[in-house]
């Protein structure tokens, strides 16, 4: 895998909020391991392990019943009213951005009593997949025998370009392109796309976050991580013909539940030559990275309430990413673990080279990869020739290459940019949500230092952009008479084409056409260098497993819907045993026992409501359910596609799993049906919500 889609992948698990991990290597799937797409589910080992396999009919409703939010997450539609679930950190970036200085809906909470109370969401789109078609021939055969590796890797492109072009044309639907199996399948696929979603219900980030960092990534947990949006057409609530019906009295012990998802992105059928790189060179750069970022955050969290406000979504995926990257760095650095890998890849490569023709056709294939990721890791560090950790900066380098993008024909432009994906980027460009000037100038700032600290004071790129001036004072200049923080603005300037953005005065767009060449040149190494070799050398290995195992396989995640299985189970932890679920009792429990002091205080009305709760119901609970980053928001469902609970997290144990799956400890962590309807019924005033979703 080439640097830069490296670093994009990893940049997602950041915006996906990562949850549990988990892994395959080269070997058949066990136990309840595996991340299934909906065209292939082992049908027969669920049979087998659980007397239980879904029909059709049980599949596509549980598939059109699925939401993906596109700024990272899941969900599901729980009502026939357009009501869709997710968990409150996937909507903490909407909650702030329909947040104020006056109102913090995030801290306090929202609950709107009637529609004409819900609040529109600024640029939230949601996707519903509706259909899914194997296109892996059309893009295999777009490649002509004797062309250089550069000019397949643009004949690939173009041509899945112009898939995705002719489908929306044809279909309206948003069309994406999967790649599967590194290669060895693509497939499309259309989504219904939404745009008009209104936030319902949110609680406060305090009950829905108990615990803060301490517990992050921990079991037991005492979280109710759950939010409500509306989705909306053509002006009234979607009338929802797919969706899950609630069940609140949850799942029992050992019962089968299933989760449907979007898990971000795994690592589980790389070759060790990648998995090396991630670890002596990518992970490292972003743990330091993150640490910067997170602490530019903090500095200018400190400033004062308002400031403290406007910094505490990056604080918390920051150090929820953060979290991961360390436990990643600790799991590749375990021998036991990278001695399990090489024996699974050298088993594999064995089984190629015993039979003549396979060695002939798939033999080559690492050690093209190992020469690929020799350049690769040259190539990381320039992934800091951009303007980073500023989303306002970014969308001025976006904006810079939109206009120069669009003039080329479509399957020659860069990722992003393609005829297809441009209504989904417009309405992220000119998102009316309010950009708080200060903050993105502190977070730019901080982002050209940490780049002028790893690159060096004598790059090319870092003298370009300084221009001998200092991090803070370029940050300084590009922000103070910006006026791209007014979406009309960019709105214009965009319909202005290329020549209004190359004659613009605006500071940030000015440093945004510095910046442009560098990056565009780092995307041209990556796809010269590593992408246009590993992209055929990934297809071969691909191709290989499919000769020794068939479809017995899944592929690695792509933030494309999955379906997982397993059982709620408790395992063993720290010397004695952690319980299938937590309660009420255990909520308080552990307040108290820290003298509610933060992280474990709790919110005003759980306090005063105490007495009025049935401590017996549980909080959340564990399966074995194989998720990662991408999952939260996910619903957990029986084998009647009841919902019984709500993915937000995953166990310490799990932070591994991006490589190695343990079904032993390794667990999904959940937010228990009951315990929703519980507390909007008793705690906020909610009846009428709660109603909604258990359909009385």
């Amino acid at each position: 895998m080439n640097s830069r889609r490296l670093f994009e992948r990893f940049c997602l698990y950041c915006l996906l909020v990562v949850v549990a991990l988990a892994s395959l290597g080269g070997l058949r799937s066990r136990a309840d391991e595996g991340m299934w797409t909906f065209d292939n589910l082992p049908l027969q080992q669920l049979q087998q392990r659980y007397g239980f396999a879904p029909t059709q009919a049980w599949l596509d409703h549980v598939r059109l019943a699925s939401v993906r939010f596109n700024d990272g997450g899941s969900g599901s539609f729980v009502s026939a009213h357009g009501l869709v679930l997710t968990n409150h950190h996937v909507a903490l970036t909407q909650l702030q951005k329909v947040s104020s200085a006056e109102r913090d809906y995030a801290k306090t909470g929202f609950y709107a009593r009637s529609r004409s109370e819900e609040l529109k969401c600024p640029d939230l789109e949601l996707n519903v997949l509706v259909s899914m078609e194997n296109v892996t021939k059309r893009v295999q055969s777009s490649v002509s025998p004797g062309m250089t590796a550069e000019a397949a890797l643009k004949a690939r492109k173009a041509e899945i370009a112009k898939i995705e072009k002719e489908s929306t044309d044809k279909t309206g639907l948003r069309s994406d392109v999967v790649t599967l199996y590194q290669g060895g399948e693509y497939w499309l696929y259309r989504y219904k796309k939404y745009t008009d979603v209104r936030l319902v219900f949110a609680p406060e980030q305090q009950i829905a976050f108990f615990g803060g960092d301490p517990d992050n990534f921990t079991y037991p947990r005492y979280d109710i991580d759950f939010a409500l949006f509306r989705v909306y057409e053509n002006g009234s609530p979607l009338e929802s013909r797919d969706f899950l019906k609630w069940n609140p009295q949850g799942a029992a012990d050992g019962e089968l539940v299933f989760v449907s998802g979007n898990p971000g992105s795994t690592s589980r059928l790389d070759t060790m030559a990648q998995i090396e790189t991630q670890r002596d060179y990518l992970i490292p750069l972003l743990l330091e990275s993150y640490q910067r970022r997170i602490q530019t955050a903090r500095n200018y969290s400190a400033l004062g309430q308002e400031q403290a406000r406007q910094a505490a979504r990056a604080i918390f995926f920051g150090e929820n990413s953060l979290k991961v990257f360390k436990g990643w760095n600790s799991g590749l650095r375990d021998p036991n673990l990278i001695a399990k890998k090489q024996k699974e890849e050298a088993d594999f490569r064995a089984l190629v080279a015993s039979k003549p023709d396979w060695l002939k056709a798939y033999g080559d294939a690492w050690q093209a990869i190992a020469r690929a990721e020799i350049q690769n890791r040259k190539l990381i560090k320039l992934q800091l020739r951009t303007l980073g950790w500023s989303q306002l900066s970014m969308t001025a380098v976006q904006i810079v290459q939109y206009v120069t993008e669009i003039k080329k024909p479509d399957g020659e432009r860069l990722q992003g940019f393609h005829d297809s994906q441009l209504e989904s980027l417009r309405f992220r460009l000119f998102s009316p949500a309010p950009v708080y000037r200060e903050y993105e100038q502190a977070m730019l700032a901080g982002f050209l230092r940490f780049s002028l600290d790893k690159l060096g004071p004598d790059d090319p790129f870092i003298k370009a952009v300084l221009a001998g001036r200092t991090p803070d004072a370029v940050a300084r200049e590009a922000m103070a008479d910006t006026k791209l923080t007014d979406a009309d603005f960019r709105k214009a300037l965009v319909e202005g084409g290329e020549a209004a953005v190359q004659a613009s005065s605006d500071p940030l767009i000015a440093l945004a056409r510095k910046v442009d060449p560098w990056q565009r040149e780092t995307i041209k190494a990556n796809e010269d260098q590593v992408e246009s070799v590993e992209t055929p050398a990934g297809q071969k290995i691909g191709e290989a497993r499919f000769a020794a195992y068939g479809k017995s396989l899944y592929p690695d995640a792509t933030f494309t819907l999955r379906l997982t299985f397993g059982a709620v189970k408790g395992y063993p932890m720290n010397g004695t045993v952690a319980p299938p679920k937590t309660t009420f009792y255990g909520l308080y429990d552990r307040a108290y026992s820290f003298g509610l002091k933060p992280p474990f205080n709790l919110p005003e009305r759980y306090l005063e409501g105490k007495t009025k709760l049935d401590l017996t119901v549980p909080v959340d609970f564990v399966s074995t359910c194989d998720i990662i980053g991408g999952n939260s928001g996910s619903p957990v469902i029986n084998n009647k596609a009841e919902l019984v609970g709500l993915i937000f997290d995953g166990n310490i144990e799990s932070l591994v799993g991006d490589y190695v799956y343990n079904e032993e400890n390794n667990r999904a962590v959940a937010v228990h049906s009951g315990a929703i309807i519980q507390v909007l019924r008793t705690l906020y005033d909610a009846g009428s919500l709660a109603d909604e979703l258990i359909g009385d």
